[in-house]
Order: C-alpha cells, then sequence, then structure tokens
C-alpha cells in the first residue's frame, strides 16, 4: 500500500494576523522550526514518501522553503489553489497527486497549524483495513475538549465507532484534525470548487461507515499569537536535559 498523506496549508490565518499578513501560518515558527517542517519530519518517521501540500495564500512561500523534500527523505509534491477550497475542495483539487496512475488511495490528511507527539505509523493498519472496504469510509483521531472547543465534535462509542449523538455511555470528544480517507468519497466534487470536509464527516457516520479513535498525548491547535508563543516555549524548555513536554 502507497504510504501517501496529505497537509492542509492552504487557510489565511486570519487569526494569527498580524503574523500571518506576510508568512503563511504553518511556516510559522516554534522551537525553532516551522510548524509543518514538525509534522513533515513525524510522517517521514512514520514510514510516509509521498506528502501533498495544498497551498492558496502565498503559497509560493512552501515551495520555496520546503523544496522536494529530500532533505527529510520524503518527496513533497504540491497542490496549488488560486483561493483556498477549503479541506474537501482541496482534496479534490489535489486527486491527480493523491491517486498514482489514476489508482484510488487511501491516505493520511492532517492540519498544518498542528503541533503533536501523535505517532502516524499507528494510522497504517487501520489504513490497510479501510483499503480492502468496498465502500470508502474514513478514520477520524478525536482528542480530550479543549477549553476553546467543551462540546466536543463526536462521540466515540466503546466499539471503536464514531457517531454524532450525545451518550452518557461514551464520550463525546473534538476531532483532532487528523483523518485517514479514502479518495474514491470526493470524485464527485468539481475541481476548483470550494467544499468543506464536516458534510462528509456527518454523512459518513450517519451511514456507519466512520471509525475513530482517541488521542490523550500531547496536541495543540496552533490557532493565535498565544498559542504559538505556548507551543514556542514548552519545545524551547524540552531542549534541556530530561525535560518534557506536556500533554
Amino acid at each position: 500500500m502507497t504510504t501517501l498523506a496529505m497537509i492542509f496549508a492552504a487557510g489565511r490565518g486570519d487569526r494569527m494576523r498580524p503574523l500571518t499578513d506576510h508568512c503563511p501560518k504553518p511556516l510559522l515558527e516554534a522551537g525553532g522550526k516551522p510548524l509543518i517542517v514538525w509534522q513533515i519530519e513525524s510522517l517521514a518517521r512514520a514510514g510516509f514518501k509521498t506528502i501533498v501540500i495544498n497551498h492558496a495564500w502565498l503559497g509560493e512561500q512552501f515551495e520555496a522553503r520546503l523544496g522536494d523534500g529530500s532533505q527529510w527523505g520524503v518527496t513533497l509534491r504540491y497542490s496549488a489553489e488560486h483561493s483556498a477550497l477549503e479541506t474537501a475542495g482541496g482534496i479534490a483539487q489535489a486527486l491527480p497527486l493523491l491517486e498514482p496512475a489514476g489508482t484510488p488511495s487511501i491516505f493520511v490528511a492532517i492540519a498544518g497549524d498542528l503541533y503533536t507527539a501523535f505517532d502516524y505509523a499507528s494510522l497504517l493498519p487501520t489504513a490497510r483495513r479501510m483499503a480492502g472496504e468496498a465502500i470508502p469510509g474514513m478514520h477520524l483521531v478525536v482528542v480530550p475538549n479543549p477549553p476553546y472547543h467543551p462540546r466536543g465534535d463526536f462521540t466515540l462509542r466503546e466499539d471503536g465507532w464514531l457517531v454524532t449523538d450525545e451518550s452518557p455511555r461514551w464520550p463525546r470528544l473534538t476531532f483532532g484534525s487528523i483523518g485517514v480517507y479514502d479518495s474514491r468519497m470526493f470524485h464527485t466534487i468539481v475541481p476548483g470548487t470550494q467544499h468543506a470536509l464536516t458534510p462528509y464527516f456527518f454523512d459518513t457516520i450517519a451511514q456507519g461507515r466512520a471509525s475513530g479513535e482517541r488521542y490523550d498525548g500531547l496536541w495543540r491547535n496552533v490557532g493565535t499569537p498565544a498559542h504559538l508563543a505556548e507551543i514556542d516555549a514548552l519545545l524551547r524548555a524540552a531542549e534541556g536535559p530530561g525535560a518534557t513536554i506536556p500533554p
């Protein structure tokens, strides 16, 4: 199975202004390197060989800064968008890169403005399972609800499947912007049109085709200058002997 990944990097990053007025948010640095580089390194360690990066706002900076990916032992491919197409629209635009030789693929997709210690290699068995399914599905990583999103997004049942209804039996958690997707799900989207992933989440969950897993380790959505300063401080503090980053 081809180890493909996609990093979403096309957003404007309005909440991060003025830092993003002249630099795309995933290229902002924390702990001495761009946020997106932490992700590329993690994917490379997990065995992913090809990483597709979509971009729009100041997109040329990604290609100039990151190059072809050889310094990390991966191949970086870029999907340029004239204006941001949102997540599902970005996937549809990038399908020629995600489907080598026109063959549907299972791929991991993550947000470019995350910092996490999640082990992406742990998703490979799920990707192999999904590759053998006749009907396309998805698998989402969910995390404990952060303070700014206390109600969460989905309920994770004890059997590992996601539902949208609330239940006292199972935890309601927040989508961690890490998912495994079947490229066939996006064949009906006209390339170059805007489409969000959210409707696909709810439709796939309603059809009982969305599995999930909970991750309780280090996970930060770096959405504001304060978030960036926090993760930068944590990473720099972790450079000391025996230091660790708290979850």
